[in-house]
């Protein structure tokens, strides 16, 4: 590429001579002075960084250094040994579970089921799940009474700071059959969906989470039940920051209450709504496996046909092949980045709106 002196000066017409460009010295101070300015800014605002320093710890010490023990997916397994100290043995897991070679050929089905139940669990959940909490934050919205708001508020809230352990036994209780000492009945909720003839009777004598069928079902509405309150917060908080001056313009049109909802709240919230769909679908391989492990009785039960995922396969054969465990959630977690980058890709081209 040529370049001449014209790129950086400007001609001074009362002195007729060529000098050096106001805007190009401006420029060049920022640059020479960056550092210098970062560092005023830090010591302007030093409270706040000083508050993003546990942050900064937890993400070191609980996402950034446990990487580390992925290299154990490309070594020998010795339990005896550091994973710094394993032999290399390159990509034998990947094809053990991928293609069922070497000595871990049987895991490939095992992996491949379990690959399948997460990624239709993380699909559901993102079909039913991640709009509960845009109709919930709708709905928060139309009520006037702000005490009433509050409660209905707080009551979906709670489900999602009961610990897992409690609301799974919960679940359990609704929907599994129990035993007394002259007969078997099933749960309250199972009873209720064999009185509405949804359930057979022998389902719901057997317990509906020892039948596959209802798994799914079950894990899902469950899950929006114990997050969609807390979820929604961030949309109502979008909803909330909505001038009321386009409502006053949508009403002026004649927009009843459902025309609002679409034609100003929707569009004025898309943002927030596509920033958090990508990052749900970064998320949809991330299923925990405490959740699962506790609906189906530590993986005992016929259910494992639909209830097994990647994290609840690395949890079984961790003790017996930490390798091909570490090489599962390795898996898992590249198709999740690369879900995150094609979704963040389609709706930066789609809607102009992105993560980054």
């Amino acid at each position: 590429m040529k370049v001449s002196g014209s790129d950086y000066l400007v001609l001074d017409k009362e002195k007729g001579v060529w000098v050096e460009d106001p805007e190009q010295i401006v420029r060049d101070d920022v640059e020479k002075h960056y550092w210098k300015h970062v560092g005023l800014t830090i010591l302007k605002d030093w409270r706040l960084y000083i508050m993003l320093i546990p942050m900064i710890l937890v993400f070191l010490f609980w996402r950034y250094f446990p990487m580390y023990e992925l290299l154990g997916s490309f070594k020998v397994d010795d339990g005896a040994k550091a994973v710094a100290e394993q032999y290399f043995k390159g990509f034998s897991n990947f094809k053990a579970l991928l293609i069922g070679s070497g000595t871990f050929g049987p895991y490939s089905s095992q992996f491949w089921q379990a690959l399948r139940n997460t990624f239709l669990l993380s699909f559901y959940g993102l079909c039913f799940g991640f709009p509960m909490p845009i109709i919930l934050a709708l709905f928060f919205n139309e009520i006037r009474s702000n005490m009433a708001r509050s409660v209905y508020q707080v009551l979906t809230y709670l489900p999602k700071f009961m610990s897992t352990v409690v609301m799974t036994s919960l679940v359990i209780m609704l929907v599994k059959a129990g035993s007394t000492a002259s007969n078997t009945n099933p749960g309250i909720i199972a009873q209720l969906l064999v009185n509405l003839g949804i359930v057979p009777q022998e389902a719901a004598q057997a317990g509906l989470l020892n039948n596959p069928a209802y798994f799914r079902a079950i894990y899902q509405i469950s899950g929006i039940w114990e997050t969609a309150g807390y979820d929604s917060i961030v949309f109502f908080a979008a909803i909330i920051a909505i001038s009321p001056t386009s409502y006053e313009a949508a009403q002026i049109d004649g927009a009843n209450k459902w025309a609002q909802m679409r034609y100003v709240v929707l569009p004025s919230i898309l943002s927030t709504i596509v920033i958090m769909l990508i990052t749900r679908i970064g998320s949809m391989l991330s299923i925990g496996y405490e959740k699962v492990i506790l609906l189906t009785e530590k993986q005992q039960n016929a259910v494992l046909t639909t209830a097994q995922v990647v994290s609840t396969f690395s949890w079984a054969v961790k003790a017996d092949n930490p390798g091909i465990a570490s090489a599962a959630e390795m898996m898992n977690n590249v198709v999740g980045m690369l879900l995150v980058i094609g979704a963040n890709t389609i709706a930066r081209k789609a809607s102009n709106v992105s993560l980054y």
